[in-house]
């Protein structure tokens, strides 16, 4: 069977592939082996310093394997790149290597992967490196040292243009025994505290979902958001009808709605909304929990596996268990926490599961719960990542690495003519667009704007020449401006958000309109009118995204309001959306490649 899903798309010269790729750790041999999931005899096999814990990164283009017992950390760049363009993403894919030379300090544990950093705590170094990620999938490992007042097992984490950390007591320990971790704190990237410690006893386990930093505590779940003066916390207390003495210590962040799932004591998993409350729901497990994973293709759903071998798929916004069904023999949990016992990942349709003791790698699939294949492994697989997904590869640049450089990469196939996007064409290359041109779940530009996030962006165009970064941010804090964070659009249906809540349309083509600029470039607004739909949706829609016939945006402005004419008079906001399923760090790349 091939490894490789295909189909040919005749219009845009490209072949629509899938292709996962599962990189496995084993539990006692210094050994990383990696494979196609539906081509596993295909094998790449890695030495390590030791046991594994694997983390994808950037998306899955790398890997990071963390040796903690033996003072490493070492980098795989997987070989499946995944660029995503508003409507479609492209896939590179080559063979998985080993990037440089390890990483190496005193006990490595936690790693985060956020806005193009990846940051790994090192526990009795009192310090964490952070790695750039971008240059990392490149095959390059550069690192700065974020320090701790402290050592101990903890994390750091970037928040828009700020950094917090977890803190440790200053109170003397005996022995071996660890610092108590007392909470979370700002810092400047020197490791420089701003502002108090947010108090969080026994801070472990964290994760990131939409604007939310959520981290488990005994109290309850503290949460970090970004802010233009810095992050904001606040506390999420357990409510009184979760069971008693009990905490989450692992959480896992949704990625295409803002909700985590957490453990919560040996038999429980528990869903946490940052926003809205109730902010807990409880879900009681039939028997002790051995690993659980979110699905990110469809964060409805989670699935975790028991030591009695069940896997139950969890539904997360029913908080409940949905399915469940035997996929492997007993795993007691009694016993050392790293004993050899399954791990899960998912793999698009697939849960794919590690059995140590069988020395197997299961297929699960991920409606039925039913095995569809095992792959045999040498010794004992136990962590395991996942990396890929689907994309197209174009013609001329094959399935092993087409690898066109990033600078050639700078968008020529996804805005076309140069000078059309410049705003310079003829009225006869102007045609007629349908809104599912826009269609897709869009997120507004605006918050990383206040946060910082863009200020390479503002950099970058300084280097023109042109205007200085402050001129550059202010124009464009004007032009960004908006209160409607996200916009989803489907058939004829266009949904604002505003502070969560929606508001919605259906709208009709309306013709288009040619604006003439103080530079002599100019313009094409594709306007619809709303036919029906709520009170407060704008009566008109005009977009603006430098194309000016039929084709899929990859990103647009747009103007809002219930005059038509008067919106043409509009040039100076323009609120501007990319895809909810870019990455801040994406959204920077693509705009510096305007």
């Amino acid at each position: 069977m091939s490894g490789y899903a295909l189909a040919q798309d005749n219009d845009h010269a490209s072949e629509n592939v899938t292709l996962y790729r599962v990189f496995v750790g084993d539990h006692a041999d210094p050994r990383v082996t990696a494979f196609d999931l539906l081509e596993p005899q295909k094998r790449w096999t890695f030495e390590t310093r030791g046991q594994t814990k694997l983390v994808p990164v950037d998306e899955g283009a790398a890997v990071v394997a963390v040796q903690s017992d033996n003072d490493s950390v070492q980098f795989f760049n997987s070989g499946v790149s995944l660029n995503a363009h508003g409507d479609h993403a492209d896939i590179e894919i080559s063979d998985p290597a080993a990037i440089s030379e390890p990483l190496t300090g005193p006990r490595p544990f936690h790693v985060i992967d956020h806005d193009g950093k990846v940051v790994i705590n090192f526990d009795r170094g009192g310090y964490a490196e952070v790695v750039d990620a971008h240059e990392l999938s490149h095959g390059e490992l550069e690192s700065n040292r974020l320090p701790q007042a402290r050592a101990h097992h903890g994390f750091a984490a970037p928040i828009g243009k700020h950094w917090v950390t977890t803190v440790a007591s200053d109170a003397p320990v005996e022995g071996d025994a660890a610092p108590k971790r007392v909470g979370m704190q700002t810092v400047q990237e020197d490791g420089t505290p701003v502002g108090d410690v947010a108090t969080c006893t026994g801070i472990h386990g964290e994760a990131f979902s939409g604007a939310y930093l959520a981290a488990g505590c005994e109290e309850g779940i503290l949460t970090a958001t970004a802010g233009s003066d810095g992050p904001a916390f606040e506390l999420l207390n357990y409510p009184s009808d979760l069971p008693s003495g009990e905490k989450t210590g692992t959480l896992l962040g949704a990625k295409s709605m803002q909700v985590f799932l957490g453990d919560y004591g040996a038999k429980g998993l528990v869903v946490v909304d940052p926003v809205d409350e109730p902010h807990f729901r409880y879900i009681e497990l039939p028997f002790r929990r051995v690993d659980f994973a979110l699905d990110p293709a469809n964060a409805r759903f989670g699935y975790v596996l028991t030591e009695d071998g069940t896997l139950h798929q969890v539904d997360v916004l029913d908080g409940k268990i949905a399915n469940s069904a035997k996929v492997t023999e007993p795993h007691s949990m009694d016993g050392h926490w790293n004993d050899p016992r399954p791990r899960i990942a998912m793999a698009g349709d697939e849960i794919v599961m590690s059995d140590p003791k069988a020395g197997l790698v299961r297929r699960i699939g991920k409606t039925d719960l039913k095995e569809v294949g095992t792959i045999k492994v040498e010794g004992m697989p136990y962590n395991i990542a996942v990396v890929g997904g689907s994309g197209k590869v174009h013609e001329g640049e094959g399935h092993a690495g087409h690898g066109h450089d990033q600078a050639g990469h700078d968008h020529a196939h996804s805005h076309g003519d140069p000078q059309i996007y410049k705003g310079y064409f003829e009225d006869s290359q102007i045609t007629d667009r349908p809104l599912s041109d826009y269609a897709g779940d869009w997120q507004s530009v605006y918050p990383y704007l206040r946060d910082g996030t863009l200020d390479p962006v503002w950099a970058h165009k300084a280097e023109a020449g042109a205007a200085s970064v402050e001129e550059i941010r202010a124009e464009y804090e004007t032009g960004y401006r908006t209160d409607v964070e996200r916009i989803t659009i489907e058939g004829e249906t266009v949904t604002f958000y505003k502070e969560g809540k929606p508001m919605k349309g259906e709208y009709t083509y309306d013709g288009y309109e040619i604006l003439t600029y103080k530079k002599g470039n100019r313009g094409v607004r594709f306007i619809f009118k709303k036919t029906e739909g709520d009170a407060e949706a704008p009566q008109f829609i005009q977009f603006s995204d430098h194309k000016i016939a039929q084709e899929r945006t990859d990103h647009f402005h747009i103007y809002w309001g219930n005059d038509r004419a008067a919106l043409l008079e509009e040039v100076t906001n323009w609120p501007t959306y990319y895809s909810s399923s870019l990455s801040a760090q994406q959204i920077v790349s693509e705009m510096k490649a305007h």
